[in-house]
């Protein structure tokens, strides 16, 4: 089944209930989830002559914020709820 694309208007309903002042960044790369700080909206013209708005990120060096919080990438199904087990303690030289 094709995947329908969000619109504006379902953008903005759902940004709506968000508080107007929280910053707004762009969860990226499923294969490693990152943030990435939001700079401008772009409305435009696909290949197809469809109107299409692009959301982009910034072009300074400290657009990418880092890896994305385990919560967000569990909530956007890119990742499994299951965290790694802790790791045991290295075996010294003595054997102990």
């Amino acid at each position: 089944m094709p995947r329908s694309e969000m619109t504006v208007g379902e953008l903005i309903d759902q940004l709506s209930a968000c508080d107007p002042s929280t910053p707004v960044q762009l969860a990226m790369n499923p294969f490693v989830p990152m943030a990435h700080r939001l700079e401008q909206v772009v409305p435009a013209t696909d290949a197809s002559g469809r109107a299409v708005v692009y959301l982009a990120e910034g072009r300074d060096a400290d657009t990418q914020l880092g890896h994305l919080p385990p919560e967000v990438a569990v909530l956007l199904a890119w990742q499994g709820p299951v965290q790694a087990p802790p790791r045991r303690p290295r075996r010294t030289a003595g054997g102990k």
